[in-house]
């Protein structure tokens, strides 16, 4: 007799936090959420936001804004939610910069741009320091708790390196589900679209 609860999508019933990584389940087939890893960078009582953090658009920030123009990196950006599209938001880990928002350990969210620039222009490498994103995600008020209780997100944890790691965004999704173990192991080898395997 085979167990076939191993194939029953269920939450890992972590309670989210600022901090904390949202990893949508295996079949979730949408455009912006699916297979996709939101870092919480607010929730309290009255909803939550998030970035997604493993969505890279088809274009460089190099070539919007003028800023960035004269930088020899290539510098790639994320689309980080369905809201606000034309808003630049970045996760940084310089905790000089005055007014970011401390997000989890090491990890800042926006503040000062000029302050920001300034870091970046004295030789400060963007790899690894520094991620932008257009747009946000967002959930009001019991949304995200009621979006978890429909199993439609686990909550986990990802250290400063792996979150600000652009190389291993394309394996984020994979590699944040088999860190829960058991059958979230075995789901991050699922296809998305089974019938597609």
């Amino acid at each position: 007799m085979y167990n076939t609860d191993i194939f029953k999508i269920e939450t890992n019933h972590v309670v989210p936090n600022q901090g904390k990584i949202l990893i949508s389940e295996p079949f979730l087939y949408d455009h912006i959420f699916g297979r996709s890893v939101i870092l919480l960078v607010d929730y309290t009582q009255d909803g939550a936001v998030g970035l997604v953090m493993n969505k890279p658009l088809p274009i460089l920030l190099n070539e919007i804004m003028d800023d960035f123009v004269d930088f020899q990196e290539e510098i790639p950006l994320y689309k980080g939610g369905p809201l606000s599209m034309d808003t630049l938001f970045y996760l940084h880990t310089f905790r000089q910069i005055s007014g970011a928002i401390p997000v989890a350990d090491g990890v800042y969210m926006n503040g000062t741009f000029d302050e920001l620039k300034t870091c970046l222009k004295r030789g400060e490498h963007i790899e690894g320091n520094v991620r932008f994103f257009l747009g946000y995600s967002g959930w009001e008020y019991k949304q995200l708790d009621r979006e978890i209780n429909e199993n439609t997100w686990m909550v986990g944890e990802e250290d400063k390196e792996n979150l600000m790691d652009e190389k291993a965004s394309s394996t984020m999704w994979k590699n944040a589900m088999s860190k829960l173990g058991g059958k979230y192991e075995m789901w991050a080898r699922f296809p998305q679209i089974p019938i597609m395997n």
